[in-house]
């Protein structure tokens, strides 16, 4: 039997679900989730989405912090053949009105806990016809040009005829955002052609198997930390997922708990982990 090579970014789940359907793809906050339920959840919502009126090519904004949904909506996303933008929950109104009309997202995807910030940006995003947000559920009074779905609610209202859109490797599969430090955030449009070569070309690089556990604190909005999460599917590994390196007592634990082979990060990090070292020795085994 030929294996026929990656080349969409949705292929990398379908692949893994298919090979590894009950080993664990991610750890959140103690919850283990597998490859099958990765697969099942991506799909339930990329159909959502289509049915919603998403179509080939049209933007689909996830504004949320490390989580399941995130990583649900990111391929259900790509699996809808959505370009799909992520954007750091901590960027205020202002910005996230710009991103959302700079790329003409269609839909948004984020936090309730978000509602001050999201509300005041869509204001002046036109093209947004539909909210999906996860946690608990809120009423907005007055006139809006847009839907509101519970995220949990609308994974139980996809509809398996739902037919998904084909895509090509030459089609975008995401528009990555700069911080916008030094003005208003500039895109990068990426195909899924380029992701997949610099997904496999890390892992070759790292040495990357499937018996690796990759603990991640960086956000999935920085492009290092989609990359962990696009590389451990790839290869069946296991992404343990933490919100940041903000407590590091937590993230220690965690890691005495699962043992991560691989743990990557930015020189902050380190130098943190360098300076409670000289404190309190740190030894992991």
């Amino acid at each position: 039997m030929t294996n026929i090579p990656q080349r969409l970014l949705g292929e990398a789940l379908f692949f893994s679900s298919k090979k590894t359907p009950s080993k664990t793809a991610v750890i959140i906050k103690g919850e283990e989730y597998s490859y099958s339920q990765l697969g099942e959840d991506a799909e339930k919502l990329a159909r959502y989405l289509v049915k919603s009126g998403i179509q080939r090519g049209d933007r689909v904004a996830i504004c949320m912090n490390n989580s399941w949904s995130i990583i649900v909506s990111i391929y259900g996303a790509t699996l809808a053949a959505g370009i799909f933008v992520i954007i750091n929950p901590q960027t205020k109104a202002d910005k996230l009105g710009y991103i959302l009309r700079d790329c003409g997202a269609k839909i948004l995807i984020t936090e309730a806990f978000l509602k001050n910030e999201f509300l005041k940006a869509v204001e002046n995003a036109p093209d947004i016809t539909k909210i999906i947000y996860s946690g608990k559920s809120f009423q907005i009074t007055g006139h809006q040009n847009f839907e509101l779905e519970n995220f949990e609610i609308s994974l139980l209202k996809s509809e398996h005829a739902t037919v998904l859109p084909k895509i090509i490797p030459n089609d975008l599969a995401a528009i990555i955002y700069t911080t916008g430090s030094t003005g208003f955030p500039k895109g990068v449009m990426m195909t899924h052609q380029a992701m997949v070569f610099a997904s496999w070309s890390l892992i070759e690089y790292l040495r990357l198997t499937e018996d690796d556990r990759i603990l991640l604190v960086l956000p999935l909005a920085f492009d290092y930390g989609l990359y962990q999460l696009l590389m451990s599917v790839t290869i069946c590994a296991t992404l343990i997922v933490e919100q940041s390196f903000i407590f590091t007592a937590t993230i220690y634990k965690q890691i005495e708990k699962y043992s991560p082979t691989v743990f990557p990060g930015v020189p902050t990090i380190y130098a943190m982990m360098i300076a409670g070292n000289k404190k309190n020795k740190l030894s992991f085994e």
